[in-house]
């Protein structure tokens, strides 16, 4: 409705409308917020707070009555707007925002209803609103009344009525009294004039709320701005919520992260499988999806919908080298090839894809796990990270060579490590199988050997301080080795393997792997003193989390008793 069926354009005071590839573009005039002088209250019912401006209801008798009659070209519906014969409309959407969500047993999901009004030019502020709080149907049936739904119902009413012509209107035709005549607050809100042709709030966008604590709202917004239409509608959420109780209006924002990591080169189907105790298997894969997915010869299987996921069976061997997938069945050798265009499922539902590093000619297997963490940031203020916990980590992640302080010492502590023995390590003999795989064993993989060099409540104490006493950058330095050495491949030692260059005929500090640099990861977590970065080593597996948004800046939420939650 905000464009003509035959025009690509609409153009008013107030908004500028296109047509383009992906759908409607609105440019409202005012696209930021005005601060100062905003907000103002009516006086009557509930107290003024001293920082909002107090308004007389006689004025706002005037400001309603010239909200519901804005001026004829305001109210010309876009849709017509190319016609000879234009509709000049007042638009209305009625809405159900929830305020209290349901909690089964407890009590039912419950909303309040908010009616939302403007003139047919600004339609796209309704449009804006219902992409966000949605429409609550046509406010003429009886299904669609929330008096005769009490059970779904706050009690509470709001509404909203779009007018941005109102800074126009001038202090002395709204009633507002003259400076003599004004008491200290109107003067200190300036809520009088000395001059006959002063405009209200001097012409400077507002909105105006009367309300009372029956829970009844009626707001005028003088300016076409969407936040503001969005804003006044929380606020109104938490006038209800605050009125209803145990309930809560929360500037909040929320993402499920699911974890990656850097498999190194190889994925032993065997070994995973074992680690998550043999508990997933192809068959129930094939069971659970049906035809969704291709069963192929040899026990995979390909999603029909995206061909581009592979589900491979719980012992299938991914090695980088060969560029291949393997495993054996029933006597037979299967091969497939390892493509970074593709995305292997293992029956557990950890997702294996190939993916070059950022700044190296490098490949790794990725491991994302198949069940996310539900991140709510709950309360947050403005510049609080509402949506910065929806976004990756990877913009502060950067890339840079690794310094190495003492060659042969360095190496002679990094050998001692490696070489180690790690089978007395548990605190308890039976949690571990009295054996353990050597440090640079293909079969381990990296994140394994992060875990054997990380304290941990499962380590006796000793091996524990051991750990502790092992100094930063030689725990980097191994796990370094253990990510580009191939010991069921290169022949010698892996000394033999790592250098660091010679400037000027001495020896440098930046370590290289077969003459290449070591790249390292480091984040950034903020500025030293002096102005410059502060930057902290990360772990050799350590990637981003994957995320998916699931909730920005709005939430309602309830509190509820201990006893109505099982976990």
């Amino acid at each position: 409705m905000s464009l003509p069926p035959d025009g690509k354009i609409f153009k008013s005071k107030y908004v500028t409308t296109y047509r383009i590839k992906q759908g409607i573009l609105n440019n409202p005039a005012n696209d930021k917020r005005t601060t100062k002088g905003t907000f103002h209250i009516v006086a009557g019912g509930l107290p003024v707070p001293l920082d909002k401006k107090e308004v007389s209801k006689v004025a706002f008798a005037h400001l309603l009555t010239a909200a519901v009659n804005p001026p004829k070209e305001l109210e010309l519906l876009p849709f017509t707007s190319l016609q000879a014969e234009k509709a000049h409309v007042m638009v209305s959407l009625l809405m159900r925002p929830v305020v209290c969500p349901e909690v089964k047993g407890v009590i039912p999901q419950k909303s309040m209803e908010i009616r939302f009004f403007g003139p047919g030019s600004l339609i796209s502020n309704l449009d804006f609103v219902e992409s966000i709080f949605g429409n609550a149907g046509d406010h003429n049936l009886a299904v669609n009344d929330a008096a005769l739904d009490t059970e779904h119902w706050t009690g509470h009413t709001g509404c909203i009525i779009l007018a941005p012509h109102l800074t126009e209107l001038r202090k002395k035709d709204i009633g507002l009294p003259h400076y003599d005549q004004a008491t200290e607050r109107q003067r200190q809100d300036g809520m009088c004039w000395k001059d006959e042709n002063e405009c209200y709030n001097d012409g400077v966008p507002f909105k105006l709320t009367c309300r009372d604590d029956r829970g009844v709202v009626v707001t005028l917004i003088a300016d076409n701005y969407y936040g503001y239409s969005k804003k006044e509608i929380k606020t109104q959420i938490s006038y209800s919520a605050n009125l209803f109780g145990l309930v809560e209006e929360e500037h909040a924002g929320g993402a499920i992260a699911f974890p990656r990591g850097i498999m190194s080169d190889n994925v032993y189907g065997a070994d995973f499988s074992k680690k998550l105790n043999n508990q997933y298997h192809f068959d129930e894969v094939v069971k659970l999806l049906g035809d969704k997915i291709e069963v192929m010869e040899g026990n995979y299987a390909i999603d029909k919908t995206f061909p581009d996921i592979v589900y491979i069976p719980e012992y299938a061997n991914i090695e980088i080298d060969k560029c291949i997938i393997t495993w054996d069945i029933d006597g037979k050798h299967i091969k497939l090839p390892l493509s970074p265009e593709k995305t292997y499922v293992h029956p557990s539902g950890n997702k294996f894809q190939l993916v070059k590093h950022p700044t190296q000619s490098l490949w790794r297997i990725i491991n994302t796990a198949p069940e996310g963490v539900f991140c709510h940031k709950p309360c947050t203020v403005s510049g609080g990270g509402k949506s910065e916990i929806s976004k990756s980590m990877q913009n502060a992640i950067q890339y840079g060579p690794y310094n190495i302080v003492n060659l042969e010492e360095d190496f002679k502590k990094a050998d001692e490590i490696i070489n180690h023995d790690f089978s007395n390590r548990w605190k308890t003999k039976h949690q571990g199988s009295g054996n353990s795989r050597p440090f640079l064993s293909p079969k381990r993989t990296l994140g394994s050997a992060v875990k054997l060099l990380t304290p941990s409540d499962l380590y006796s104490d000793e091996y524990n301080e051991y750990l502790n006493n092992i100094p930063d950058h030689i725990r980097s330095l191994v796990l370094f080795v253990k990510r580009l050495y191939r010991n069921d491949q290169e022949k010698g030692n892996w000394k033999d393997y790592m250098s660091v260059e010679i400037v000027n005929g001495r020896r440098g500090t930046t370590l290289q792997y077969k003459n290449n640099k070591v790249i390292g990861s480091y984040v950034r977590i903020g500025f030293a003193q002096e102005g410059n970065w502060l930057l902290h080593k990360l772990r050799s597996d350590f990637l981003p989390s994957h995320k998916i948004q699931m909730e920005d800046d709005i939430t309602a939420s309830i509190t509820v008793g201990r006893k109505h939650l099982d976990n």
